[in-house]
């Protein structure tokens, strides 16, 4: 199962960085394996701001650091977790061992 859980509804966002072609290869990469594992293609430019957001939710030290600056927390909540999706009406975690 992948780390990142299915994306909510949202308005979509342009997003411009530069990547090294290993690092734009692996994300395409990621892309692949979440439209197969829940059946939904997300473009890379709207996965990525979801897995920045869940490294720094995940980075303890980052959080506490963070608490020391005064900084506002996060303004976005991590996505709620959604049902998954279903392929010939079983959901993908049906049938997984315990």
């Amino acid at each position: 199962m992948l780390k990142l859980q299915p994306l909510p509804d949202r308005v979509p966002v342009k997003l411009t960085i530069t990547l090294s072609p290993d690092l734009k290869k692996a994300l395409d990469d990621y892309a692949r394996l979440y439209a197969r594992t829940y059946g939904a293609e997300e473009p890379v430019a709207e996965l990525v701001p979801f897995m920045i957001e869940g490294f720094l939710q995940g980075d303890h030290a980052f959080k506490k650091a963070r608490k020391d600056l005064d900084a506002e927390p996060m303004a976005l909540p991590l996505p709620a977790k959604r049902p998954r999706a279903r392929k010939n009406g079983i959901t993908s975690d049906e049938g997984d061992a315990p």
